[in-house]
């Protein structure tokens, strides 16, 4: 059981942290009219509003897509499900909290599916809550979002590094 409560606590930190590195792709994205004359001149144009909340949406199913890879690989390495493809299926249906229930899993590693249905829900709540934000900063102007580029900052709050 020990052996299971690590495996859980190793794939929700791996999860988290994609789902926290592509928040921060997405803020970033959001924000590329602030950048350098360059971006604004030849990117901005591409980027109305619709087109870039759906970039957004694209880009954080991508990462809820390599979530869900995450925690197939790790049903199919554990021996808990054989074959890629059914690992895949099972940990999406989970992941989603769908849960057809045509695999079930050895009892050793049903609280491992169970953590992986409650992470689900956590990251799909944190996905709805970067898609708010981009929509009301890009249909309401209300800049919600945080400052997350790196590098100088100037007394504003501002990045100081990306203005012209």
């Amino acid at each position: 059981m020990w052996v299971n409560f690590f495996i859980m606590i190793v794939l929700i930190v791996l999860t988290t942290g994609f789902h926290a590195g592509g928040m921060i792709l997405a803020l970033n994205l959001s924000r590329l009219d602030r950048g350098d004359k360059l971006v604004r001149r030849f990117i901005r144009p591409l980027y109305i509003p619709w087109f870039r909340v759906s970039n957004i949406v694209l880009l954080m199913f991508l990462i809820a897509v390599a979530e869900v890879t995450l925690w197939a690989v790790a049903y199919q390495a554990l021996g808990a499900i054989d074959g890629f493809e059914p690992a895949l299926y099972f940990s999406m249906v989970t992941f989603t909290t769908l849960g057809y229930g045509e695999i079930v899993l050895d009892p050793n590693w049903r609280l491992l599916a169970s953590c992986e249905a409650a992470i689900g829900i956590i990251m799909f709540g944190w996905t709805t809550a970067i898609v708010i934000a981009t929509v009301q900063q890009f249909y309401f102007q209300q800049d919600v979002t945080p400052d997350l580029r790196i590098g100088p900052k100037d007394d504003s709050g501002g990045n100081t590094s990306h203005r012209s």
